[in-house]
């Protein structure tokens, strides 16, 4: 990690950042000259700081805070090290952290160790889970009133319409998304595919798979970093929230994966579209842990306007072939690739606790044997089918009250983001919906 900054020595300073439960980057500005410390040592800051509510205020009844002298955590280099801030103007570098107890032991409130925690169960078993995410977001031109389109920096105009996979709004937005790609290959982010989809400035673009859950989450979390960082230096704002736009589709995140045995063999893969029990086990977990991870997958109020029936989001828990209606879908393709797609969550979502989610179900249902129900063909919509929580207060309760999350999550984790969550949902209720899209536009 040394290395980065004697091969750079224009940067002078570094950014030092761990996600909390709501995925935002909180940490530390540091002289570069003061960085091989931070290496060596870590750094500290009060393991409140990954509990912070939206706002970045502490959690009112949190344990966390005065009842334990608001206690230190130890902040550790994860392995990715030192990279480039492409946003900023100034040479910066950025060191991802995670937080650790003065004994040495990982803090089970980091989202990043509780994503950890799963992946080491998988190993115990001799199984690797490979993952590919797909992350879509809105370029938005907040400057007035009302949220719009922004600009294009090339024709000079703003076109109110949906466009999707039209190549002429990619174009719109060339030299945007050649700097991004630029800041994704020098942040080693594996961007591949970019498409526009179907909300007025909305975009996709999709993360190599990765034979590393916590690199995949790492990933994941820094794109959103990256685009946020670079949108505001063309005039614009680019947002992960799940539902900017009443009259359009939402942004989700969806993600796909396997599983490889020590042989590297997919154990989903029987040569053929069905795939092996092992699949469907994964997913009987995933449909039996939906419901109640709900406040995984959608974490805040805005959330909720996105899982609406007919909205190309799930509403319904079900699974099917080749199906986009359905909350799991089986993708088509060669056999040996065979994998899972989770279509629920939205683009607002923590990485780490989104992956760690899925995943978790998943070894659930491979552990326990769930076999799921049938799977569904034709439109998931207009059929007669349990349904994940349909309101933020619905999902908190499930989320509390669950015995299928323990399985996943530590106590401690559970405890904080229910305190977190219940005290955003009591003051987001005192703002209008306006005030609340300007909360979440840049934070999530």
């Amino acid at each position: 990690m040394k290395n980065y900054l004697r091969k750079h020595p224009e940067v002078r300073t570094i950014r030092v950042a761990a996600a909390d439960l709501n995925g935002q980057p909180r940490g530390k500005r540091v002289p570069s000259r003061f960085a091989d410390k931070v290496v060596e040592d870590g750094t500290r800051f009060p393991m409140s700081v990954l509990n912070l509510d939206i706002w970045g205020e502490d959690i009112d009844d949190s344990p966390l805070v005065f009842e334990s002298g608001d206690a230190d955590g130890i902040l550790k280099p994860t392995e990715r090290g030192f990279m480039p801030m492409p946003w900023l103007e100034a040479p910066t570098a950025l060191l991802p952290i995670w937080m650790y107890r003065e004994g040495g032991k990982p803090y089970e409130g980091d989202p990043r160790h509780a994503l950890r925690a799963v992946v080491e169960r998988y190993k115990k078993l001799g199984l690797t889970p490979v993952v590919a995410m797909e992350m879509e977001f809105f370029l938005i031109d907040d400057s007035g009133r009302n949220l719009q389109v922004p600009i294009s920096p090339r024709s000079g105009k703003r076109r109110k319409a949906a466009e999707t996979l039209s190549i002429r709004a990619l174009d719109q937005f060339d030299t945007f998304f050649t700097d991004l790609y630029d800041g994704c290959e020098a942040m080693d982010i594996p961007a591949d595919t970019a498409i526009s989809e179907a909300g007025l400035g909305q975009f996709e673009i999709n993360l190599m798979h990765c034979d590393d859950a916590l690199r995949a989450a790492d990933d994941a979390w820094l794109f959103k970093i990256l685009v946020k960082g670079l949108a505001r230096r063309y005039g614009f704002a680019a947002s992960f929230m799940a539902k900017p736009y009443e009259d359009y589709a939402g942004s989700g995140l969806h993600t796909h994966f396997s599983v490889l045995d020590e042989n590297g063999d997919n154990i989903f893969d029987d040569g053929g579209p069905k795939g092996t029990d092992m699949l469907r086990h994964a997913v009987g977990g995933c449909l039996a842990g939906m419901h109640d991870s709900a406040l995984i997958f959608a974490p805040h109020a805005n959330s909720y306007d996105r899982l609406v029936p007919g909205s190309h989001a799930p509403s319904a828990i079900c699974w099917a072939y080749e199906n986009r209606t359905s909350a799991i879908r089986i993708p088509s393709g060669p056999p040996a690739a065979r994998r899972i797609e989770h279509r629920v969550a939205g683009g607002d979502v923590n990485p780490y606790l989104l992956l760690t989610a899925i995943l978790g179900a998943a070894l659930v249902g491979i552990e326990d044997k769930i076999e799921p129900c049938a799977p569904i063909t034709g439109n998931a919509y207009t059929q007669d089918l349990p349904h994940i929580p349909a309101d933020w207060g619905a999902a908190i309760d499930a989320f509390e009250a669950s015995t299928f999350i323990p399985r996943i999550f530590s106590p401690e984790l559970i405890r904080n983001l229910v305190l977190t969550k219940k005290q955003e949902r009591h003051y987001m209720a005192e703002l209008s919906p306006s005030e609340q899209v300007e909360i979440y536009l840049d934070t999530v």
